[in-house]
């Protein structure tokens, strides 16, 4: 009887160190996936700052033309636009500091 009984008992230990092994690798294999799907983040939000990068490009070649043509409403414009930068980065800059 006493060996059935130690025969349990060794079991049943070996049953909790599989438990804690499945957790262990649950705990491992969520982590991964959380890791993951961060990386996706991170790629995603540097495409993005790549495509909007590109178009400020653009945008600011086109403004440069425009400033060369030597209309006077298009330099007002462009005065306009570097001012209210100015000024978004000023209030930008009260906010964060």
């Amino acid at each position: 009887m006493s060996q059935s009984y130690e025969r349990e008992a060794q079991n049943n230990s070996r049953l909790d160190d599989l438990a804690n092994k499945v957790s262990a690798l649950r705990g491992v294999t969520i982590d991964i996936y959380d890791n993951a799907r961060d990386q996706h983040v991170i790629d995603s939000t540097s495409e993005t700052f790549s495509t909007f990068t590109s178009t400020l490009k653009g945008s600011a070649s086109r403004l440069t033309r425009m400033a060369q043509s030597g209309n006077k409403v298009a330099i007002l414009k462009l005065s306009g636009i570097i001012i209210a930068f100015v000024v978004v980065l000023y209030w930008v800059w009260g906010l964060v500091f």
